[in-house]
């Protein structure tokens, strides 16, 4: 299948769960710390520069925002966890609404968690990683920042993330640089593959 990336839109920000559409596209999540790029990974995917806003401050999205691709596909932006400087009000809340999200097995297709390459994964790293182990449905685990670190980084940074995280062997890790494009191609194609799996079980 093909997706055209350049059709690409803006549809909502849900601030609780009934604001989350549910009319049978796909639905591929993007999770990650506040500061791993997650709006950059998201415009290098559809080729756009500024398409999702790159926040000046990390922490400030709390509700999960929703980009329609080509009338294909949702690609779903989970608010950015573990930012020192949000209220502890604000964090219970975020986690509420995450955890009705991931209760509700209707609204995920493929999940994409986004770690930072350079860096061992966080204790906020692993919870999100049980969340999707336990939602049943399969993810990836995208290592942003492959531009930061030497070559010789690669391999054992990459084991790093695996081993802290507990992933199962199926679920793989893919070296992925915003700012300079790799791993783009692997990842699209994981995601186009998904979204042809689900709408191959939807006709049935």
């Amino acid at each position: 299948m093909k997706l055209n990336t350049q059709n690409a839109e803006f549809i909502r920000s849900a601030a609780k769960l009934a604001d989350c559409p549910r009319d049978s596209l796909p639905q591929i999540a993007f999770a990650g710390r506040s500061n791993v790029g997650k709006s950059s990974v998201i415009n290098r995917l559809l080729g756009r520069k500024n398409f999702a806003r790159v926040g000046s401050a990390p922490g400030k999205t709390t509700h999960i925002n929703y980009f329609r691709i080509d009338k294909q596909v949702y690609f779903v932006d989970l608010p950015g966890y573990g930012y020192a400087k949000v209220s502890k009000q604000e964090r219970a809340r975020w986690g509420q609404l995450i955890g009705q999200w991931f209760d509700d097995a209707s609204l995920l297709t493929l999940g994409l968690l986004l770690v930072d390459i350079r860096h061992k994964p966080t204790a906020d790293d692993c919870t999100m990683a049980q969340w999707f182990k336990a939602s049943g449905k399969p993810f990836v685990v995208v290592a942003n920042k492959h531009d930061k670190i030497k070559k010789s980084e690669w391999e054992p940074n990459v084991a790093r993330i695996r081993e802290t995280l507990e992933l199962p062997e199926e679920v793989p890790v893919i070296s992925f640089s915003a700012e300079k494009g790799t791993g783009r191609e692997e990842l699209m194609g994981l995601i186009l593959d998904h979204i042809q799996a689900e709408n191959a079980a939807a006709q049935g």
